[in-house]
């Protein structure tokens, strides 16, 4: 019954594909920020596998990955300290970047 929810696996071609140009859009990400750390999300019935990459200005990138196991190797390889989300909270300086954000985008009253 509850086999509809899951989220549905990528094909071989699918991950080769998105871990190519994931690996170069995370990696960018990486490197030109400071303080980047990560955090690995499950997929869920909605969204597949992803990748969390928060700066120390709480600046972010999320990006679906072909599996956990990609998306903790990558932490590794860059190097990353890495997290697990729901597990791990995600950091209060995401939430600060995003309303500071979201307040420059609203329509001067």
């Amino acid at each position: 019954m509850f086999r509809r929810f899951r989220a549905k696996a990528a094909s071989r071609r699918e991950q080769a594909k998105a871990a190519d140009t994931t690996d170069a859009t995370l990696a960018d990400f990486a490197a030109t920020r400071t303080g980047v750390q990560a955090w690995v999300e499950d997929a869920t019935g909605f969204n597949k596998t992803s990748l969390l990459l928060v700066a120390d200005t709480g600046e972010w990138l999320r990006c679906t990955v072909p599996s956990i196991e990609w998306a903790r190797d990558f932490a590794e390889r860059v190097p990353l300290t890495c997290f697990t989300a729901g597990i791990d909270a995600y950091p209060q300086r995401m939430r600060d970047w995003d309303a500071a954000h979201r307040r420059k985008k609203a329509p001067d009253d």
